[in-house]
């Protein structure tokens, strides 16, 4: 299932979409916002994989809101213009809905959208088929980084910073998301919107926050903070 929410400052245009992604079967509904300042809130509390997003809202708009998440979930713009297609297309949209939308154009959107979650989930189960390393693109190099010498992640707007154990950090182009999806799950844990870590190299947990190196403090985020302290309580011992 994919989950989505829906962003519209119109009430009924939201309610369209809403009762759209309820019917389709490979789409979940996560939460209806009226604003984008409303989105931001439920993105910091429930993961998020497609966002339907109005473009011309009040205060703050939605090519605008898109623009300031790290990370975004995909998106599909909902607009009653095509003027922003180009725009739109810098950030990585999949798709465009012209109001006034039929069920029919919605279902041929969220197609695509199935289409390329489909693709991006087939290539990352071939890289988790190799447990030990993967190649990383930086500086027009392909370096080979084993799982075992990666400490954590950090994910910097487009970008993302492997820290690794015994060598400098690496930089490269590239989604938290699809990281986080080319990595083992019984070793690589999203604590934070930000931070992804190795379980193995753990040493210290301190206040919600876990420590490495004595003076690297990555906090465990409310909408992580659960999986992660069910980790903990199966390998803690009483």
């Amino acid at each position: 299932m994919i989950r989505c929410i829906a962003i519209d400052d119109e009430p009924l245009a939201l309610m369209q979409i809403a009762s759209y992604i309820k019917k389709t079967p490979f789409l979940e509904l996560a939460g209806q916002c009226q604003s984008a300042l409303k989105a931001i809130e439920v993105l910091e509390t429930i993961p998020v994989d497609l966002m339907f997003v109005d473009i011309n809202m009040p205060d703050l708009s939605g090519m605008d809101f898109v623009k300031t998440i790290e990370n975004p979930p995909k998106i599909v713009f909902v607009t009653a213009s095509t003027e922003y297609a180009l725009e739109g297309f810098r950030v990585d949209a999949i798709d465009y809905l012209l109001k006034p939308i039929s069920y029919v154009d919605f279902l041929k959107s969220a197609n695509k959208v199935k289409s390329w979650f489909d693709a991006h989930q087939q290539k990352a189960d071939e890289v988790r088929s190799n447990k030990e390393f993967l190649f990383i693109k930086s500086d027009y190099k392909l370096l080979r980084i084993n799982f075992d010498d990666i400490k954590y992640i950090e994910g910097m707007s487009e970008y993302i910073r492997i820290h690794l154990t015994n060598d400098k950090p690496v930089m490269t182009l590239l989604g938290m998301k699809a990281i986080e999806d080319q990595l083992p799950s019984d070793r690589f844990m999203r604590v934070h919107r930000s931070y992804i870590v190795n379980l193995t190299k753990i040493s210290v947990i301190e206040r919600n926050r876990i420590i490495f190196d004595g003076s690297v403090y990555i906090p465990v985020s409310d909408q992580f903070k659960t999986k992660f302290q069910s980790y903990i309580n199966k390998n803690f011992l009483t």
